[in-house]
């Protein structure tokens, strides 16, 4: 194993390491200066965290020779092998960075002209003979590119830095909007006080009143260009449906073949044995993903096998390469898998959960109790409160709401609709939450009638409710706490209506599963063993019969949900215990097949993510905000997609225009739909600003009521 001096000091500590590759050797880079690049250079990057886990990251910049690109993949080849093989290795191209190393720089990226080969030594500290022009991009990943010093640089749409060393000039053009100013003067703050250890004076500058520093610095100031627009702009929502190849060097030669063209795939395809890359390249994105068991010559070679496969698919160049070790997959390569368990997923019926984000995390259980305290937990398990408050239902019919009986809430039929109106107190005053349930067998109609049914209701209460949208069978947990130790019980079919009333089957089977906050859901499923499932309570109603199956790993309060739905089929019950089943049952069920046996069926934690849904442009695009988001990040001119894997978050900003407004729910929509592991269907919950409830504050830490009620630009202007 080859080892560098630089490597003695490496992954030590939780946190960024950073290095510029200079005459071919590793230079360190001081922690003042980390997110400032030379666009000539190369830079390798490790970031540790504390489980502890590691991100190579290899930076290669525009105009950076092949000499120093090369000797960085080296010294990034040396370091996986220096940490064990098992760090996730990025290759880093300018301006096409992953939102992994983005989210490192909260406060924007530099790059800088120059280079080592050009003699520019590394920016230093205290610098205040400085003068450049820094041209401020983007509205989630921050990017600040030195430009030329001249009024040519300038257009009215973005915001740009006069750096002039004592002075820092932050210059708005008028096209250009409030958060987009709000990211650039954290730009300006983080140059005053890593760059000039906070000895340099910020200040805001608005198109037409530039002071007489920077007409010296740039001369006479002559019609600025009208603003540009980003055609380069992905959309990212997940429409990347990716294809998988197996690599070999069997014959001497390294091979490629294909195992699957297009996703979701199955864990089971990749082979410990082997090597795979997982292709995106429509969306500039290829992973490598290394087995355990594999040869070293493919191991060492997954970075040069990943540029090799995107010159020969004829690629961009500025396509992104994750390789990947078994055991350090990314939340971004397991969402290609419809299967996907992690090696030591719970075994136990609750969802895990988890403080911070990264690897092996504490895992808290519910305790409805602690709602209202545990903000985060609160949020993880999907729960506002303990569903003690007031229930109104009605069902929709001939496009009206008609109110159904108290005595069968908790019933929902597959031919129906239903709104569900919640009301609770938190913080002393009145909150609501309205549920729209939609049947699988319900008519178009009813569909949009309920979705217009609920914007009136919506309406009518002044706006602040809280909406969710639920399609059959993916019931969040606080919607089925709400009938108080009863089961909510969803039947595959039928109506409420009067009349309406479908013939019922002759047999039905129930499956009954209790969710992590504890409330129990009963579903009608089709009657066959293969449902069964090792995990939960089954009720079998025959014509004379009602059979209670309890699986090994079922618990007591399924068993109690049981009994509610055995009442309501009628009939003695028969308790059946998995692996002492009569015959009589398998024949009820049609014989007896394979059913799922397996204990790791619980869902894995995935972590947050969140996405601003945007028309600044012209066009509604969708852009993810890199690293741990923070309140700050909700930018109050768009809607943002907040997505839990389970749940579908959507948050209205108040200045939100109606474009936004619209076509956000569509975007939702397709997101889900389009997502490459195969979950769809899940619930949308529509957030207006200021009226968040606790499931949506506790992603974010510290949530701060009071942030809105002044002008965050005033309070950017108080750390100037």
């Amino acid at each position: 194993m080859v080892s560098h001096k630089e490597f003695v000091g490496a992954g030590k500590q939780p946190g960024l390491q950073v290095w510029r590759i200079e005459n071919l050797d590793l230079k360190p880079i001081p922690k003042a200066l980390h997110g400032s690049f030379y666009t000539g250079d190369a830079y390798l990057l490790l970031f540790t965290t504390s489980a502890p886990s590691y991100n190579i990251h290899m930076w290669i910049g525009d105009v950076c020779s092949q000499d120093e690109s090369g000797a960085a993949a080296i010294f990034s080849t040396q370091l996986d092998d220096f940490l064990g093989g098992g760090p996730v290795q990025y290759r880093e191209l300018q301006n096409c960075e992953s939102n992994t190393f983005v989210g490192y720089f909260k406060s924007g990226i530099k790059y800088q002209k120059g280079g080592v080969a050009s003699g520019f030594k590394q920016v230093v500290t205290n610098d205040m003979n400085v003068k450049r022009l820094l041209h401020i991009k983007g509205r989630r990943a921050i990017r600040a590119t030195e430009v030329d010093m001249s009024w040519s640089s300038f257009n009215k749409g973005d915001c740009f830095i006069v750096d002039l060393g004592k002075d820092i000039y932050l210059w708005c053009g008028s096209e250009c909007n409030r958060f987009e100013k709000l990211k650039a003067a954290e730009v300006g703050i983080n140059i005053r006080d890593n760059e000039r250890n906070g000895r340099a004076k910020v200040h805001m500058v608005e198109e037409g009143e530039e002071p007489a520093a920077i007409t010296e610095a740039l001369g006479p100031k002559p019609t600025i260009a009208s603003s540009t627009v980003d055609d380069d702009k992905v959309d990212i929502s997940n429409k990347n449906k990716g294809a998988l190849y197996m690599i070999s060097d069997a014959s001497g030669s390294l091979k490629v073949s294909v195992v699957a063209q297009r996703s979701p795939f199955k864990q089971a395809m990749l082979s410990p044995e082997e090597c795979y890359i997982l292709d995106i390249g429509v969306d500039k994105n290829i992973f490598v993903w290394k087995g355990p068991k594999a040869n070293a010559t493919e191991r060492k070679a997954a970075m040069s096998t990943g540029q090799m496969f995107i010159k020969d698919k004829g690629y961009s160049e500025k396509t992104q390469i994750q390789v990947l070790p078994a055991g350090g997959e990314t939340t971004m390569f397991k969402q290609f898998f419809c299967d996907w368990k992690d090696k030591d997923e719970t075994t136990g019926p609750s969802k895990a959960y988890t403080i911070g984000r990264i690897a092996k995390v504490e895992q808290v259980p519910f305790d409805a109790s602690t709602l209202h305290s545990n903000k985060s937990m609160a949020a993880q398990h999907g729960m506002v409160d303990d569903g003690k408050g007031q229930v109104k239902i009605w069902r929709v019919e001939g496009g009206e709401k008609v109110p159904v009986d108290p005595s069968s809430y908790g019933h929902f039929y597959g031919g129906d609709c239903y709104l569900i109106l919640y009301s609770y107190s938190l913080g002393g005053r009145e909150r609501h939450i309205i549920y729209t349930w939609q049947g699988l067998k319900c008519t178009q109609d009813e569909l949009a009638a309920s979705a217009f049914i609920t914007v009136k209701l919506d309406d009518s209460m002044g706006g602040s409710p809280v909406q969710v949208r639920v399609t059959q069978g993916q019931e969040p947990p606080h919607l089925m706490s709400l009938f108080q130790g009863k089961p909510m019980i969803i039947h595959s079919g039928g109506t409420t209506r009067k009349g309406g009333q479908s013939e019922t089957a002759k047999i039905r089977l129930f499956h009954i599963r209790q969710s992590s906050s504890c409330a129990t859901r009963a579903v009608e499923v089709e009657v066959s063993a293969s449902n069964l499932n090792t995990n939960d309570v089954f009720v079998l109603k025959s014509s004379k019969d009602l059979f209670v199956w309890r699986g090994v790993g079922a618990g007591d309060e399924e068993m109690q949900a049981a009994n509610h739905v055995g009442l309501f089929l009628g009939g003695n019950s028969i308790q059946v215990s998995e692996g002492k089943e009569p015959g009589d049952f398998w024949s009820v069920l049609g014989g007896k097949k394979d059913y799922q046996t397996s204990k790791t069926l619980q869902n894995v934690v995935k972590p947050p993510r969140l996405f601003g849904c945007s028309n600044k442009t012209g066009r509604l695009i969708v852009e993810e905000v890199p690293g741990d988001f923070t309140q700050s990040d909700l930018a109050t001119d768009d809607v943002m997609l907040l997505d839990t894997w389970d749940q579908i978050y959507l948050w209205v900003g108040n200045e939100a225009n109606a474009e936004e407004r619209t076509g956000a729910p569509k975007i939702a929509k397709e997101y889900v739909d389009s997502d490459p592991s195969g979950r769809s269907g899940l619930p949308i919950t529509t957030i207006k600003q200021e009226a968040e409830p606790p499931t949506f504050t506790g992603w974010f830490q510290a949530w701060d009521f009071k942030m809105w009620e002044s002008d965050p630009f005033d309070r950017m202007r108080d750390r100037f």
